[in-house]
């Protein structure tokens, strides 16, 4: 279950793998089709990005306590949970090259399993034992689960602006990665300008990792990424691509763009990739992603020099490089 080795992870290695003991150990069920689908997500890839935010943010503090492994496993069941749910929502055949588990054992068993993983991490935040954890953790569910709302009530909706757009990136993405490097900050006692340099750290990072996922829509390789391009078109979501192109395009292009929002579907693909290129839309969502993920640079000022702050440092520019 490691994920892929980088110098990154590197640093935080042996963290890395008491969390996977730790998350087999929590997955465990009396019932077989809840440690079956459970298992099934879990294992099938992915950064860990979040857990290891948890493990960087506090190590980079000087924690010595074994708490922030607990930590950073509630934090990766609370993102597969959003994961099972949304593949339901989106109606999702393929996550990471891989069939998704509401189309392997269907919606229902999909969304009860997500449920459990949600419960289980609430159970591990009581074993934490912080009440500052719990509140930053237990405010963040709100905020993620309001932002998949918001980005549902925005399909097939091409009004929707910029500023719309970042208020739903900032709480289905980014509100996740932001509680992960606060709450480790909160576990290692931070100073509060450390507190509220991790806490905007994680932020910035999250919207410079959501912009790029969505500029990758457009021009991603499918197999690297693990799904198909132009998913998001064909969900008729409106992300920044698409606003900035019809910001950008003419008004022929704009009214093809917005009918391939509110229409969904693939029939336009080819129209609309030809139009975010000639636009320079993916340059200019690239260039957002850039900001962010300079943001997020500035927010390490406050910590201590070492290598767990050279990691985050690395993390923030691997955001934005990165093709998949």
């Amino acid at each position: 279950m490691q994920p892929t080795a980088s110098p990154i992870h590197a640093v935080v290695a042996e963290d890395f793998a008491s969390v996977d003991r730790t998350i087999l150990a929590q997955l465990a069920s009396r019932v077989p089709l809840v440690e079956t689908i459970a298992h099934y997500i879990i294992e099938s890839g992915g950064k860990r990005l979040r857990p290891l935010l948890v493990l960087l943010a506090a190590r980079s503090l000087g924690y010595a306590g074994d708490k922030h492994v607990t930590l950073a496993t509630l934090i990766e069941f609370m993102h597969t949970s959003t994961l099972l749910h949304d593949d339901v929502v989106d109606e999702s055949h393929m996550r990471r090259g891989k069939s998704t588990a509401n189309d392997a054992w269907g919606n229902a068993p999909s969304v009860l399993v997500g449920d459990f993983l949600y419960s289980r991490s609430f159970q591990m935040m009581v074993e934490v034992g912080s009440m500052r954890v719990m509140e930053v953790l237990s405010a963040a569910t709100c905020t993620i689960a309001e932002g998949e709302v918001l980005q549902l009530t925005n399909v097939g909706n091409p009004d929707v602006d910029e500023a719309a757009y970042f208020e739903t990136i900032q709480g289905k993405t980014a509100m996740l990665f932001e509680a992960a490097s606060h709450s480790g900050a909160i576990l290692a006692s931070a100073t509060p300008e450390q507190e509220r340099a991790l806490q905007y750290y994680g932020r910035y990072l999250g919207l410079a990792f959501q912009l790029i996922d969505d500029l990758l829509d457009y021009q991603g390789d499918a197999q690297a990424m693990g799904k198909n391009v132009g998913d998001d078109l064909a969900e008729g979501k409106p992300t920044l691509p698409l606003i900035q192109a019809m910001s950008a395009g003419t008004p022929a292009q704009t009214k093809l763009i917005r009918q391939a929002i509110r229409q969904g579907g693939l029939e336009h693909l080819d129209d609309v990739l030809a139009i975010v290129l000639d636009t320079g839309a993916l340059d200019y969502t690239r260039a957002r992603a850039e900001e962010m993920a300079a943001r997020a640079l500035e927010q390490l000022d406050a910590l201590p020099f070492g290598c767990y702050r050279d990691s985050m440092a690395d993390l923030a520019r691997l955001a934005v490089d990165r093709q998949n």
